[in-house]
């Protein structure tokens, strides 16, 4: 019961706040938001143009790579010039798939006069390599699949993530609550 009061307290002087706020103060808020919107597209660009990666931060989605890396753990990554190696954990994306996958790198060939390279990848807590998930007829993996090797985690950072994925109510009540803290804090 204390809850549902303290709630509607809140929802009530949240109310009162907007209603007092001016005008001016209002736009001002909204910059303000936009400018917190703005610098955090220009960190995330950077952050790609830095590590050379399409995506420099992902986050374990499956326990395919246990106990190196549980689900919800961050992975940042890099993708510079040196060839991958075996041994080395990489992030790919299969063409027709949305969801990059984390694996270590198994086998790498480079064939020297062309340059291609060719890889196959398997998760650690899995039992076979990962061409069942490749597409129908791909034995390899190749240069334009790779987004990066993986260069730091932080562990369980990810699980907010997840749970926003998992449960969408959750990130647009988090995204209401920060927009409402927003547009009515006074400084």
């Amino acid at each position: 019961m204390g809850l549902v009061k303290s709630g509607k307290d809140f929802l009530k002087n949240t109310k009162k706040d907007v209603a007092d706020t001016n005008k001016r103060q209002m736009l001002m808020q909204v910059v303000n938001l936009g400018l917190i919107v703005t610098s955090a597209l220009m960190i995330w660009k950077s952050l790609i143009l830095f590590t050379g990666s399409e995506s420099p931060v992902v986050v374990v989605l499956s326990g395919s790579m246990e106990p190196g890396f549980y689900r919800g753990d961050i992975l940042f990554l890099h993708f510079g010039r040196q060839p991958i190696r075996p041994g080395e954990i990489v992030v790919f994306n299969i063409n027709g798939r949305d969801i990059p996958i984390v694996h270590r790198a198994i086998k790498v060939h480079e064939k020297t006069p062309s340059g291609q390279i060719d890889i196959l990848t398997k998760g650690d807590n899995n039992w076979g390599d990962d061409r069942s998930l490749y597409n129908k007829g791909q034995m390899w993996l190749h240069h334009e699949h790779i987004m990066g090797r993986v260069v730091g985690y932080l562990p369980y950072v990810g699980q907010v993530t997840i749970i926003m994925n998992d449960y969408p109510m959750v990130k647009y009540a988090l995204i209401g609550i920060l927009g409402l803290f927003v547009l009515t804090s006074k400084e």
